[in-house]
């Protein structure tokens, strides 16, 4: 670690932050019935890739759908449950006791994180920054978001630890060459085992201290 830097936790929202990914499965596998049946899980294939992805992967040319999609998705969002993963509001706290920096870093856009912001109005302040999909031009697997995470609290990549919950996310925040710890909350613990230095259930019994630890 770099003691002349700060020390940053740069945090997924939804699956690390919040528990909404079993929703995500709902709507996206539905729409790979009803678009790709020849995809089987499609939900968990598009897993922490911005909308602007999806797109162009999965539905080239399709303008009709995707504003079908879009606005099914809206509707869809306005009435989410937005529950924090457990623990997640003190670990924050501690972090912020201890001087570490805290950042938001989501595939998600503005639009979602509104309604995330009308169930949690406290979040704004719970955190130092909220980076979305508008201001990436990569989506993750991509290391940018994660980088940009770092650059805005001009600290370093060794100093940074990532808190991701999907294939795309871990893969991104290794790529960034940051400290990875996954969250068993999307995937079993032993499919992510190997892409983190370490994996947590949630955020109960996780400490500072912990996360120095896994830093070193």
């Amino acid at each position: 670690m770099n003691s002349t830097k700060s020390i940053a936790a740069l945090f997924d929202f939804d699956g690390v932050v919040v528990d909404t990914e079993p929703q995500y499965s709902i709507f996206w596998n539905e729409q790979g019935r009803k678009y790709h049946p020849e995809i089987p899980e499609f939900g968990r294939m598009i897993k922490g890739q911005t909308l602007t992805q999806i797109y162009n992967k999965y539905f080239v040319g399709m303008e009709d759908v995707q504003r079908e999609i879009t606005e099914d998705l809206n509707k869809f969002e306005e009435n989410m449950l937005f529950n924090y993963i457990p623990g997640v509001e003190g670990f924050m706290k501690e972090l912020r006791a201890n001087g570490v920096k805290i950042a938001i870093v989501t595939s998600s856009n503005e639009m979602k994180m509104n309604n995330a912001y009308k169930a949690h109005p406290e979040l704004k302040q719970s955190v130092d920054r909220i980076l979305t999909a508008e201001m990436f031009t990569r989506s993750k697997p991509d290391p940018e978001c994660f980088l940009l995470g770092a650059t805005v609290f001009d600290t370093v990549p060794e100093n940074c630890v990532v808190f991701e919950d999907s294939f795309h996310g871990l893969e991104a925040g290794n790529r960034a060459g940051m400290t990875v710890i996954g969250l068993a909350t999307t995937n079993p613990e032993e499919q992510i085992r190997d892409k983190a230095k370490a994996v947590i259930q949630d955020f109960n019994g996780f400490s500072f201290e912990k996360m120095k630890d896994i830093m070193r």
